[in-house]
């Protein structure tokens, strides 16, 4: 089973723990488990909320700028992976 690239952090706001991602790739749902991978960083967290322009969605398409709850700090240009389920 193979990480399937999402997109990229675009900003982190440090004092909510939020990361910005422009979802580039493919989809993400809410329920997925995403993998965030930079020189710095390197953590696995499911999805349980997203929102853009502060309302919440159950799905981002490729071209949409999210916001995400993130358990640990990111960086700009840290990659989001979609991992896959497990069968």
């Amino acid at each position: 089973m193979v990480e399937e690239k999402i997109g990229v952090i675009e900003h982190f706001f440090t004092n909510i723990s939020v990361a910005a991602i422009k979802i580039t790739d493919r989809e993400l749902k809410v329920g997925d488990t995403s993998h965030i991978v930079g020189a710095h960083t390197d953590f696995q967290q499911k999805i349980d909320r997203m929102e853009i322009d502060g309302k919440p969605i159950e799905t981002a398409k490729p071209g949409d700028a999210i916001g995400i709850k993130v358990e640990d700090r990111v960086r700009e240009h840290d990659v989001v992976y979609k991992v896959p389920e497990e069968e």
